[in-house]
């Protein structure tokens, strides 16, 4: 599991230091996915950031598109997350280095957040990050209203 939230910074490079405990739970073994030393990272679906996983972050993604029959519509277009799809790996410091066109798109220079989002985590550009936490809350607070508790 991908846990809790940690600050870095993008060198000129765009290289980015993945915590430690970020780098071993991505290079853990999974059925079905060739091993390798990084993440795949592509664009999040439901939020303005980068997402990255290790080969059960993978298989997840595969496994979702797989779901849907051959040659069908919606199974072409799912197959799309393939082509945004990264395989970053890290360095002997345990750094990635990010696609420019991707650092560009979700404006990710200098400081970043890394957040741990279970399966996966994200990287984020910080303000974008605070919008989206603020976000979240609300929903987490709609929840549990509509369930008679309190946040």
């Amino acid at each position: 599991m991908f846990l809790s939230t940690h600050e870095k910074q993008l060198d000129t490079k765009r290289r980015l230091l993945v915590p430690q405990d970020f780098r071993a739970t991505a290079l853990a073994a999974f059925p079905g996915v060739e091993p390798f030393e990084g993440v795949y990272c592509l664009p999040a679906i439901n939020a303005a950031c980068l997402e990255c996983g290790g080969g059960a972050f993978f298989a997840m993604q595969r496994d979702v598109i797989n779901e849907y029959p051959p040659m069908s519509p919606l199974r072409y277009a799912m197959q799309t997350r393939y082509a945004s799809m990264h395989r970053l790996g890290f360095d002997t410091a345990g750094r990635i280095t990010l696609p420019e066109r991707l650092c560009e798109q979700f404006g990710l220079s200098g400081d970043v957040v890394i957040a741990g989002m279970g399966e996966s985590f994200h990287i984020w550009e910080p303000a974008a990050y605070e919008a989206y936490l603020a976000e979240q809350k609300k929903l987490v607070e709609a929840v549990f209203a509509g369930r008679g508790g309190s946040a």
